[in-house]
């Protein structure tokens, strides 16, 4: 067996430390970017912002100024759960009466706001722990989350002897009394029962809403109103007054409370018409600008100890590799803001049903990059149109052939579904199929269970559960 001595030619791309830093910038989000520079500030002697007369220590400072970015609302968040410091302390509260005991709570959550009105009242020792159980008990939405059962159970240990289940209930009855109306209850019913039971006691049909309320809760829920009129021996025109009452209803009374925060978003690109065209800037503002700190970096020269003259000029490539990472992120950014709005004219003038099939490897070879780069570039970024603030990928969706061999959006096709919904007759709703078939006629086909996955992904309930008296 002979040893033998080959040579071979190969390429490999390897990735670079600075190469994969490019890579992760384009796929940042405007405020994780400006966490990025914000760190390489404080760590990179070589860094400053490209500001006239900028004081070095200002730096931090002037990262954390946001009033000068416009910032966009894009909706309330659901509202947040009570402080956890109040969770962790709410269990051994003691019946002092005094309500600075709930200082370190949450005073707009509910669960303080409970509290509160039960340190208001004379009760015995026992039924305070056991208020203060079920309170604990008591979720975001005002609904109590466990059984009375389960409610003893914890009480075990902690009081002797152990409430009887009727007692907790009588304790249960005292809370259900608080603010807000509806507080405590075990199911959505009796939520419902324990607002109507609050209303004047010469409410029109106030009997037979309890009665629809507590007996009838499936035929509401399925709409099926004929089983209601049967059952109640009313009248066509007092179900219709029953059912505004109790729509008129809040189902979860708990959410008025407690801290509603707010997200915004600053727009990496803003999109306007003018002279006669779309035009498409970055926002400039949105991440502050960077240069290299000149003063710092002739020290490179001066300094006679490699050392140090080593840590400096690590210090200076790294510096000038972000602030080039940086603007190619900006440049690819630019140019493919543009080329989405060159292909999605028609939905920037017309809106959602005007908008076209586009998926990522259009744009990619139109730009001719990868396809890969253009998922980051579109991942958390945002444009600011005259029709309101998309994410970039907002723009792309699947296409479904019409009937004369073009081509239209998921989007478009979701934006009509919508739009018919909205113009239906609410007795007699458009169920999936009719739709599909209303599309068909259209040109647009779709299955069936098409459209019933595009109408969920709109937030739409069913045919059935948008049926509505009239």
């Amino acid at each position: 067996m002979k040893t033998l001595l080959q040579l071979k030619t190969s390429q490999q791309l390897k990735m670079t430390p600075q190469l994969q830093q490019a890579i992760r910038l384009l796929q940042l989000s405007t405020a994780e970017l400006n966490l990025e520079i914000r760190e390489a500030l404080e760590s990179n002697m070589m860094l400053e912002i490209d500001e006239p007369d900028v004081d070095v220590t200002d730096q931090v400072t002037d990262l954390e100024i946001e009033d000068k970015t416009p910032e966009i609302e894009i909706s309330p968040s659901h509202a947040l759960e009570g402080n956890q410091a109040y969770d962790e302390h709410a269990s051994s509260f003691t019946h002092s009466g005094d309500i600075s005991d709930i200082e370190g709570a949450h005073l707009g959550s509910l669960k303080a706001h409970l509290l509160w009105q039960l340190n208001l009242l004379n009760l015995s020792d026992i039924d305070y722990v056991v208020a203060v159980s079920i309170i604990d008990a008591i979720d975001n939405t005002g609904r109590l989350s466990c059984s009375l059962d389960e409610i003893k159970e914890t009480l075990r240990g902690s009081i002797e002897p152990v409430p009887e289940i009727d007692e907790i209930n009588l304790v249960l009855k005292i809370i259900q009394e608080f603010d807000p109306i509806g507080v405590g209850a075990r199911s959505l019913s009796e939520c419902l029962l324990l607002q109507l039971a609050e209303l004047p006691r010469d409410t029109p049909l106030l009997n037979e809403a309890c009665l629809c309320v507590d007996q009838h809760m499936s035929l509401l829920g399925t709409r099926n109103y004929q089983d209601i009129l049967d059952n109640l021996g009313i009248r066509k025109d007092e179900l219709i007054h029953i059912l505004r009452l109790i729509k008129d209803l809040n189902p979860r009374p708990g959410e008025q409370y407690g801290t509603v925060s707010k997200d915004y978003i600053v727009p990496d690109v803003f999109v306007f018409w003018e002279k006669g065209g779309w035009n498409v800037e970055l926002n400039n503002e949105a991440v502050p600008k960077i240069r290299v700190n000149l003063s710092y970096s002739n020290l490179a020269r001066k300094i006679e100890k490699k050392e140090d003259q080593l840590t400096i000029k690590t210090h200076l490539h790294e510096a000038r590799w972000l602030i080039k990472s940086i603007e190619s992120r900006n440049d690819t950014l630019s140019r493919v803001a543009r080329a989405i709005v060159e292909h999605q004219s028609a939905f920037l003038a017309f809106g959602e049903e005007a908008m076209k099939p586009l998926v990522l490897n259009e744009i990619a070879s139109s730009l001719d990059m990868h396809e890969s780069t253009i998922s980051r570039i579109t991942t958390q970024k945002y444009m600011h149109t005259p029709r309101g603030v998309f994410e970039l990928k907002y723009f792309f969706s699947s296409h479904v052939s019409g009937s004369s061999g073009a081509t239209i959006s998921s989007t478009a096709i979701r934006a009509i579904i919508k739009k018919l919904i909205a113009s239906e007759n609410k007795g007699k709703p458009l169920s999936d199929s009719k739709l599909a078939t209303i599309l068909s006629d259209q040109g647009i086909k779709v299955a069936r269970r098409t459209v019933a996955k595009y109408r969920e992904s709109l937030l739409i309930p069913a045919s059935i559960e948008r049926k509505e008296l009239s």
